[in-house]
C-alpha cells in the first residue's frame, strides 16, 4: 500500500481557537508524490467544502474553531455514515459550531439531484446540478448473482464534458467545461446510495470525460472513496482512452484498482478514426505503457473495445487485436462492449452474431474476453445524451429555481 494512501493530515495549525471565533479557513487540496506521503495544501480558488475530508483533517479543523477534537468525529460521522447534506442539519453539533461553519464558507459540498431516470432493468442515470449549474452524469447499475446478491456499481464522472472527442461518444459531442472536483466525483457515489437506499460495492471512472486528464481530483477521490467511503481499491476501474506519460503515473502509485484501456481499434490507421487524440498517442507507445504498468503494479490492464458495425467488429480485426496483445506481453482482458446507439451518430450496433464471432476469434487466440452486458438499450440515453438534452453550456439562472422531479424512463448506458 502506498504511504500517499496512508497519511492524510490537513496543513491547519493545532494551536486552539477561543470559543466562538470565528476563523475563516483556506479551503484544502490534496497533493500526490509518488515518493512522499499524501499532504494537503491551502488554495483560496475554489469553495470550502468537507467532503472529501478524512477523521484527521476534519478533527483538525474543529480544533481550529475553538472545538473539542471529538467534534471532528462527529462530523465525519455526519458526512461518510449518516450522509448528511447541509451544516444546518448536523444536530449532533452545537448551534454556535454549525454557525461558524456556515459565515467561515463551508459546506458539506452535496450537489441536489436535477434529474432521475430509470431503466427497465432498474439502472438508474442521475444528472446531478452542480455549484456552477453545471450538470454532470452518474450511473447506478444493480446486478443481482446466482446467490441473490446484488451488486450496486456507480459510473461516475470525472469532468464536465469531454475534450477528447471520440466519433461514436455522446458525452465527447456535448463540449467541455471543465474538470470536476474532489468532492463533486466522491459525490456520485453518495447520490446513487442516497437513490438505492444502499452501499455501493463497486465504482467505475467511465462516466463523462477522461479521468487522466484530470489525475490530481480522481486519485484524491479515490483515496476518499476507499479510507472514507469504504469501497475497497479492488472493487474501482479508472479508465482511460489513453493520454501520454499518464499511465506510467498512474503505475507510480502502485494502487490496486483496476485500469481500463479504451482501445477500440487493432491498428493505429483506424484507431485515429475512432479515437482523434490516438494520432498523439500512437498505438505502440501505449501498448508499451500498458505493459510496463502490467509490471510496474502486477495488475492486468483490461482492454476496452467498443464495437462498431462494420468499422472494427470484423473476425479479422479479432485476430489483429489478439495478435497485438500477445506481441506486448501478457496480463490483457478484453472486454467487449457493443456500441450503444446515440442521436446523430453515423455507427450502428453490431448483430449479436457478430459480437460472438468477436469473442470466439480472441477466445480461440487464448485472449480472455467478455461482453458487457447492455443495460436500458431500448431507451436510447447513452453516455452523455442526457445530459446534452438539458445543457451544452451552463444553465441560465431562470432554472436556478426550478427542481425536475424524478421520472420512470428507460435508458441506455454504456458505461
Amino acid at each position: 500500500m502506498l504511504a500517499l494512501l496512508q497519511h492524510c493530515s490537513m496543513a491547519i495549525p493545532l494551536a486552539r481557537a477561543a470559543p466562538h471565533t470565528r476563523i475563516r479557513s483556506c479551503s484544502t487540496a490534496i497533493t500526490f508524490s509518488p515518493s512522499s506521503p499524501l499532504t494537503i495544501s491551502h488554495s483560496q480558488s475554489h469553495s470550502q467544502v468537507l467532503l472529501g475530508m478524512s477523521e484527521k483533517d476534519l478533527q483538525h479543523l474543529a480544533l481550529n474553531f475553538g472545538q473539542e477534537s471529538f467534534r471532528g468525529k462527529q462530523l465525519y460521522h455526519l458526512i461518510y455514515q449518516r450522509k448528511v447534506k447541509d451544516i444546518q442539519d448536523f444536530i449532533l453539533l452545537p448551534q454556535g459550531f454549525r454557525n461558524d461553519l456556515k459565515e467561515a464558507g463551508w459546506k458539506v459540498g452535496r450537489s441536489p439531484i436535477f434529474r432521475t431516470v430509470t431503466a427497465v432493468d432498474g439502472t438508474v442515470k442521475l444528472l446531478l446540478k452542480l455549484e456552477d449549474s453545471r450538470l454532470i452524469e452518474t450511473v447506478g447499475i444493480p446486478v443481482e448473482d446466482d446467490k441473490g446478491s446484488v451488486r450496486l456499481t456507480a459510473c461516475v464522472s470525472s469532468q464536465v464534458g469531454c475534450p477528447l472527442r471520440c466519433s461514436f461518444c455522446a458525452t465527447g459531442k456535448g463540449g467541455f467545461s471543465r474538470n470536476l472536483r474532489r468532492h463533486e466525483i466522491v459525490e456520485q457515489v453518495l447520490a446513487i446510495e442516497e437513490v438505492f437506499k444502499r452501499r455501493v460495492t463497486n465504482v467505475v471512472f467511465m462516466g463523462m470525460g477522461e479521468p487522466m486528464l484530470n489525475l490530481k481530483a480522481v486519485l484524491e477521490a479515490h483515496h476518499c472513496l476507499n479510507k472514507d467511503v469504504k469501497i475497497g481499491q479492488r472493487m474501482m476501474t479508472i479508465s482511460t482512452v489513453g493520454v501520454p506519460n499518464s499511465i506510467k503515473k498512474l503505475a507510480s502509485y502502485k494502487l490496486q484498482s483496476t485500469l481500463a484501456v479504451s482501445l477500440h481499434a487493432p491498428n493505429q490507421k483506424l484507431r485515429e478514426t475512432i479515437v482523434p487524440s490516438a494520432k498523439s498517442y500512437p498505438l505502440d507507445a501505449l501498448m508499451s505503457d500498458c505493459r510496463e504498468y502490467y509490471r510496474e503494479t502486477s495488475r492486468r490492464v483490461s482492454i476496452e473495445y467498443a464495437l462498431l458495425a462494420g468499422v472494427n467488429d470484423k473476425v479479422d480485426h479479432a485476430v489483429e487485436l489478439a495478435e497485438l496483445l500477445h506481441a506486448w506481453g501478457h496480463g490483457y482482458h478484453v472486454n467487449l462492449i457493443p456500441f450503444n446507439p446515440i442521436e446523430g451518430s453515423e455507427y450502428r450496433r453490431p448483430y449479436k452474431k457478430a459480437v460472438q464471432a468477436f469473442a470466439d476469434a480472441l477466445e480461440s487466440s487464448k485472449i480472455t474476453v467478455t461482453v458487457r452486458q447492455t443495460r436500458g438499450l431500448d431507451a436510447n440515453a447513452a453516455c452523455g445524451q442526457l445530459r446534452n438534452r438539458f445543457q451544452k453550456t451552463p444553465l441560465v439562472t431562470d432554472f436556478d429555481n426550478t427542481e425536475c422531479q424524478p421520472q420512470n424512463l428507460d435508458l441506455s448506458v454504456t458505461c
